[in-house]
């Protein structure tokens, strides 16, 4: 009799350490923090000219602070129809005001979801300026950048992409 409490005790033992370390491993793939703004914009492959901007002006860790900050991100391609030299002349370290400024009209304090876009026809940003919203049944429009894609959420904001580069 002690041998069978003594084998059910281990049957169970082994059981419950299986089941624990199964359920601690499948919890770990769960439970991961949210990522930031500047991580989002990594991961999602069509920020690189965005994200190299940030770094040139010293934004990344701002952009990975508390917030909340809602950011109208231009892709690759939006930076692209700028005139040719415009990026690799504002990434140059004498330009870094002038990046400042354009960066931080892309940004504004708050969450502000494509939901609440509707109600408003302005917003002031980072920057100090106000960008002009433009919002019917066609869409929205940032200071005449388009939105293509809305209410990508973050740890700490949200973003809404744009198809052009918005200027102060």
């Amino acid at each position: 009799m002690k041998k069978q409490i003594l084998t059910a005790l281990s049957i169970m033992g082994i059981v419950g350490l299986t089941v624990s370390t199964g359920f601690a491993s499948y919890n770990k793939g769960y439970i991961k923090a949210q990522p930031d703004i500047v991580q989002t914009a990594v991961a999602a492959g069509s920020f690189e000219t965005l994200v190299a901007a940030l770094q040139a002006a010293d934004l990344v860790s701002t952009l990975q602070g508390d917030g909340p900050f809602t950011v109208f991100a231009p892709t690759d391609e939006a930076f692209a129809k700028l005139p040719e030299g415009t990026v690799a002349d504002l990434l140059k370290p004498e330009n870094k005001d002038k990046l400042i400024s354009i960066l931080t009209y892309h940004v504004v304090p708050g969450r502000v979801a494509a939901s609440d876009v509707f109600k408003l026809e302005l917003a002031k940003t980072v920057n100090g300026k106000n960008v002009n919203i433009q919002a019917d049944a066609a869409g929205v429009k940032i200071d005449g950048a388009n939105v293509v894609k809305t209410d990508i959420e973050t740890s700490n904001g949200i973003i809404h992409v744009i198809d052009s580069v918005i200027l102060p």
